[in-house]
């Protein structure tokens, strides 16, 4: 799978071009545009109990699409649900993805959920984190922008859950409140942070999902009918 991201970072397009009978996974409604010919079906990957693990735990669709290209290639669009980047990773072992960021992959990529024990992560209820297992190509996509931090060995950086979107296996992490006691939680409005040591990458994004949440939540009941 060759992937090509355009129209990047506010309303980015993953391009993801297929060999003869190559194949790719992506999550239900991820598919904006595929090339004529190219075969679609959907199943729940890994079986249903470790399908529904991964939907109601990790955020993720509980049905997963494969599409395979016919004679000649082919070539499948996808988007994600919220205005933001994507980027492209090369895994070879495992990624650490936060829920709902993962978008597309190879076929020989499974995802599977993953308890750590800690809560908020990437603006979601809930310990659990996506991990990537295999070799080959994931896309990720984000709320904003995505930025890199590439961490020395025993460098470290204080990331706020929210705006967490993948890592690599070699980053070591804890996750803790950010101020001391709930009226300098309540103040600041902060709540988790995640403090992460190297060598490895994170991968931020520059908007946090759960905010934008909060936000809707708080404005839609005072919405004026038109």
């Amino acid at each position: 799978m060759d992937v090509t991201i355009r129209q990047n970072p506010a309303f980015a397009v993953a391009r993801c071009k297929l060999a003869s009978g190559e194949g790719m996974k992506a999550g239900a409604g991820a598919m904006m545009a595929h090339s004529i010919g190219v075969d679609l079906e959907a199943k729940v990957q890994g079986g249903l109990m470790k399908g529904l693990k991964r939907s109601i735990l990790g955020g993720e669709s509980l049905f997963q699409t494969t599409w395979t290209a016919p004679d000649g290639g082919g070539w499948v669009d996808c988007t994600a649900n919220l205005p933001g980047d994507l980027a492209v990773l090369d895994v070879d072992g495992v990624m650490n993805v936060t829920q709902g960021a993962w978008l597309c992959s190879d076929t020989e990529i499974e995802l599977d959920t993953k308890w750590d024990g800690f809560k908020n992560i990437g603006g979601g209820e809930g310990g659990f984190l996506i991990r990537a297992n295999g070799r080959g190509k994931i896309v990720v996509a984000c709320y904003g922008a995505i930025e890199t931090i590439e961490l020395a060995e025993g460098e470290g950086v204080v990331l706020d859950s929210g705006h967490l979107v993948a890592f690599d296996p070699t980053v070591q992490y804890k996750t803790r409140k950010v101020t001391k006691g709930i009226m300098q939680t309540l103040k600041s409005g902060e709540g988790f942070v995640m403090e992460f040591t190297g060598p490895g990458r994170i991968l931020s994004q520059t908007r946090n999902p759960g905010e934008l949440i909060d936000w809707l939540t708080v404005e839609l009941p005072f919405t004026r009918e038109s």
